[in-house]
């Protein structure tokens, strides 16, 4: 997973016309080490159709501040610049419920199209 250290290259990274993913994590949150194991899997299964990118919120604090991401670890799905969908809520994401919602905003943006 791509890591973003700039805002510029956030704004890059969701400008494009694939699907992107942003995570939304730091190393002190125990959650987001807890996806940690699974996720390059996770990645590998959506590769064809989602980017997924990683957002430190304390490197990069005013994307996190600018898209309104309260707990982490987020995910944030954008297409062309804009949000689609989200998950974000205070429990601990399991590998079901990331590939769920990855699959939904895959489903979402297919049918956009």
């Amino acid at each position: 997973m791509k890591k973003i250290v700039s805002k510029a290259e956030f704004d890059t990274a969701i400008q494009s016309s694939d699907l992107t993913v942003a995570v939304f994590k730091a190393d002190w949150c125990s959650d987001c080490k807890f996806i940690d194991p699974f996720m390059p899997e996770v990645e590998a299964q959506f590769a064809q159709d989602v980017n997924l990118v990683e957002v430190d919120v304390d490197q990069v604090g005013t994307v996190s501040e600018e898209h309104n991401i309260m707990g982490i670890p987020s995910f944030v799905a954008f297409s062309g610049g804009r949000e689609v969908s989200r998950y974000v809520n205070k429990l601990r994401k399991s590998r079901s419920d990331i590939e769920q919602f990855l699959q939904q905003a895959v489903d979402l943006e297919n049918a956009n199209h």
